[in-house]
């Protein structure tokens, strides 16, 4: 039986709708038109009619003949100047070929977006001078040659530089993508790695505004542009933040999708079409949608489609017909999709081959580029994004255009450069085609001086980073201003976690820095003794609090606000992570130094996030990442997926990222107050990584002195009371220092006395020790330096037991800077629940096997018989035989 909402009962009727329809357009333009459907649906809404919404609208250009606005300058050069960009940046990548062929490199993904970007860099993106401030361009990473070969013809960049790109070491060279590290005054972001970009870029617009709404920055029409491919958006991130910038109605934002149909390896979506799904993912989302599909050349066959048939056959076709069409030439065309209805091979009759072939797609189309960049620049309410169909390879022939290798083409034949000029005419001789040689106009041509113009126009040149922020530095806290977390707590435990929470309380309240603080959470502000700042400085919300809370009557109640402090971003890791990004490089995208503190659970860190850390570290981020409830056994009832054992581990890949395990309040307030000295005052580009524990115990006062090792790395926290027959060290850190601390008192019975150092990492000893030993490699005649760790054990006799709550490789690195015997105790293998005492005991780092560890130690160094070690098993029930925690 059919659908009766599906039947024409009245075709008369829906004709009259349809006309009047018709001639409320024509008469009143479009947006009447869209304003009267409106009322109309809400009407039939209403009255109890469920309509079946369409999550697509027509495969057609969103942006109307009618609608296009006149585009501004001079197409006539800028189709030039266009060629000559598009020329050098091919000549770049091939010429790096010829050098040596690892060295890889990208053409395709700029053949097809080079109109794109052409546009925006010429009419719509403002630079740093420019009075709003510049836009933020987020850039495609693998079109990083096509700005390149911009910036050799505006002369930013030297010929020597693009015949260095990518070859860096002699820093020469240019990167192969878009890496702030590398190259700190050009590129603003890294986005190379897939689906960063596009989720960075929803929550740094919505950090700008943030910024507004709070008053610390002024309200500005000022936008970030985001470039992505329709391939990359099959990444979970590249679609995560879209409801959070529909919903905060996010109109700062715009995405440019380049959709040229095409992955790494082949098709997007060969038997649907990728753009269709796309628009129905942002529309479903609240975006504004503009799709920007047909070149002006597909015009006229659309005024002549009376019956819709081309519009017919184009919802028919598949994408990967599409790539067919453009690889296969205008006849295949002709035949294969014209071809299939009389009407349509009729409509093309008069058009030759290659005038088929050379119908565009409006990603090709400057004109109506254009068009959809100012009325994506326009809209208010809504973030948009712009879904333009292109070629990929565009103009590389049958070196790559539209095939399934146009990816990873990276060299083109003789014929093919030899085509390849004469396609865009580009003004090189024969032989300087033959040596792919580079051509810049001289400096007074109409190309170089237009440029340049139209960039000064526009505010200075792009990309273009600021290193540091232009206004005087903060004025930071003494480290006094902690002195409650640097006295003892007395007969009162807290956990490092409460005590972070005190410190971040003390800077939030400071009257220099307080408005520059961030805190950020993932929905764990309650589990993290976080709940009192809500009232205090309150949670942000572009709609302020709508609502009275549940817990309006207490003293901490849940308090939204539109210039909130607080972020908290939901149980979202990677949203939370990516506020972090834009709060920590907000003094140079916004000229506004910011101290963001994002407090998560560790196990949820690095591991989940690990490609936006270390995008981190390329963005030259400045913060405190806070790894709450660390450590494999401290949240002990939560089991195996809670458990960290091996954050720190991860943290000390990234180079710039510095990392502390602290065990007490004063510990973690000098850690802190050095961050901030190091990352505020002194300027550098690294962040901190704290691991913090919900674990409870009492903290001692600051030991005397203790500040410098707490900063290098370890300190002595207890000598022996008194030397005993045989003597070890113990280190430990975090929680398990506790345990080391009680092996103390164990080892005294067997008559061994114990030096007990406190490490709070393992992981700057290890880098400090990495740079004094190649010091000493490469200055043969000198005397050689001592590390750190080497200073502080030098006079140690016995062995040294090293005890964490992470996995043993944390504490094993520094093994190759001992000279003692040195042992490490870890948490390896999988986590779980039980209480902390057993748990400690499974992975064998409790009290009883660090004492353990030391007898066995000296047992081995001939100090101690076999029978002693016997003897200390029996006496703390130490099993031999139970299974070893690594053992899966």
């Amino acid at each position: 039986m059919q659908n009766p909402a599906t039947v024409d009962l009245d075709p008369q009727e829906t004709q009259e709708w349809l006309e009047a329809m018709g001639s409320l357009i024509r008469q009143e333009g479009l947006d009447r038109a869209r304003f009267m459907l409106d009322q109309l649906t809400r009407k039939a809404i209403d009255a109890g009619c469920r309509l079946d919404m369409h999550r697509t609208t027509a495969y057609t250009n969103t942006i109307s003949v009618q609608e296009e606005p006149a585009m501004r300058g001079d197409a006539e050069l800028e189709q030039r100047i266009r060629a000559l960009i598009r020329w050098n940046a091919m000549a770049m990548v091939v010429r790096a070929q010829k050098v040596d062929s690892t060295l890889g490199g990208h053409i395709g993904t700029f053949a097809s977006s080079a109109t794109l970007y052409d546009v925006g860099f010429n009419h719509f993106w403002r630079g740093p001078e420019h009075p709003c401030g510049g836009d933020l361009i987020y850039i495609q990473g693998h079109a990083s040659p096509g700005v390149y070969s911009r910036l050799f013809l505006q002369g930013d960049l030297t010929e020597d530089q693009l015949v260095h790109f990518r070859r860096e070491v002699d820093k020469k060279g240019l990167s192969s993508y878009p890496h702030p590290w590398l190259m700190p005054n050009l590129w603003q972001f890294p986005t190379v790695s897939m689906g960063l970009g596009p989720m960075q870029a929803v929550y740094q617009a919505r950090f700008m505004r943030y910024l507004e709404n709070r008053g610390l920055i002024p309200k500005t029409d000022r936008k970030i542009w985001c470039f992505c491919g329709d391939g990359e958006m099959d990444e979970p991130e590249s679609l995560a933040g879209l409801s959070l910038a529909g919903r905060e109605k996010l109109d700062n934002l715009i995405f440019v999708i380049n959709c040229n149909l095409q992955r790494l390896d082949g098709p997007v979506r060969g038997n649907s079409k990728i753009i269709q799904e796309l628009e129905g993912s942002f529309r479903g989302s609240n975006w504004n949608v503009i799709k920007l599909l047909w070149g002006s050349g597909w015009d006229p066959l659309f005024a002549a489609d009376k019956q819709g048939i081309m519009q017919q056959r184009m919802e028919e076709a598949v994408d990967g017909d599409y790539q067919n069409y453009k690889a296969k030439g205008g006849a295949y065309t002709r035949e294969h999709f014209f071809g299939k209805y009389p009407e349509l091979k009729e409509m093309v009759a008069h058009m030759s081959d290659e005038d088929i072939w050379r119908l565009n797609r409006g990603g090709h189309d400057p004109k109506k580029v254009f068009a959809a960049y100012q009325a994506a620049s326009n809209h208010q309410g809504q973030p948009t994004v712009i879904l333009a169909k292109t070629v990929k390879g565009y103009g590389l022939g049958t070196a790559g255009e539209a095939l399934n290798i146009a990816h990873n083409t990276k060299k083109l034949g003789h014929d093919e450069l030899f085509a390849f000029r004469d396609r865009f005419h580009i003004p090189v001789t024969d032989e300087m085609v033959e040596n792919v040689s580079f051509y810049r106009p001289a400096e007074n041509s109409p190309e170089v001086q237009y440029l340049k113009k139209m960039r000064k126009e526009m505010g200075g040149s792009l990309p273009q980073r600021r290193a540091k922020a232009s206004h005087a530095p903060l004025v930071l806290p003494e480290l006094n201003a902690f002195d409650a977390q640097l006295q003892s707590t007395g007969e009162r435990e807290i956990s490092t976690t409460m005590a972070f929470v005190r410190i971040l309380t003390t800077l939030v309240k400071d009257k220099n820095i307080g408005k520059h603080v961030v805190p950020i959470v993932p929905d764990e502000a309650r589990t993290f003794g976080m709940e009192g700042l809500f009232r205090q400085i309150g949670i942000y919300s572009s709609e302020g609090q709508k609502y009275k809370p549940v817990d309006a009557d207490q003293v901490m109640y849940y308090k939204e606000a539109i210039d909130g402090q607080i972020l908290e971003e939901g149980i979202n890791e990677a949203g939370s992570f990516c506020s972090w990004i834009a709060a920590a490089t907000s003094y140079s995208t916004h000229n506004q130094t910011m101290i963001p503190f994002y407090i998560y659970y560790s196990m949820f860190g690095f591991q989940r996030i690990g490609d936006f850390a270390w995008a981190a570290g390329d963005s030259r981020a400045k913060g405190f990442l806070l790894g709450g409830t660390a450590g494999r056994t401290t949240l002990n009832g939560e089991g195996l997926q809670h458990q960290d054992g091996h954050s720190h581990l991860l943290a000390g890949t990234i180079p710039n990222c510095v990392t502390y395990d602290p065990t007490y309040a004063y510990e973690l307030a000098v850690i802190m107050h050095h961050g901030l000295d190091r990352m505020y005052n002194k300027n550098e580009d690294l962040y901190f990584y704290i691991t913090l524990m919900n674990e409870n115990y009492t903290h001692p006062a600051m030991p005397e002195g203790a500040e410098k090792g707490i900063i290098q790395g370890m300190y002595l926290l207890q000598k022996a009371p008194k030397p005993l027959k045989h003597h070890v060290d113990l280190m430990g850190s975090g929680t398990i220092l506790r345990e080391v601390i009680a092996a103390q008192d164990l080892l005294r019975e067997y008559d061994i006395s114990a030096d007990i150092w406190s490490v709070t990492s393992f992981n700057e000893l290890r880098k400090d020790a990495l740079s004094v030993a190649r010091w000493n490699l490469l200055h043969p005649t000198q005397k050689p330096k001592q590390s750190y760790v080497e200073q502080c054990l030098e006079k140690s006799k016995g062995p040294i037991i090293a005890a964490t709550d992470y996995m043993k490789l944390y504490a094993e690195q520094l093994a190759p800077f001992i000279k003692q015997r040195f042992l490490c105790l870890g948490t390896d293998g999988y986590g779980r629940s039980d209480t902390r005492e057993r748990l400690r005991s499974h992975f064998e780092v409790d009290r009883y096997y660090i004492a353990y560890t030391a007898i066995k130690a000296l047992v081995d160094e001939g100090a101690l018989k076999a029978d002693v070690a016997e003897k200390a098993l029996k006496q703390w029930q130490i099993d031999p035989e139970k299974r070893d925690p690594v053992l899966v």
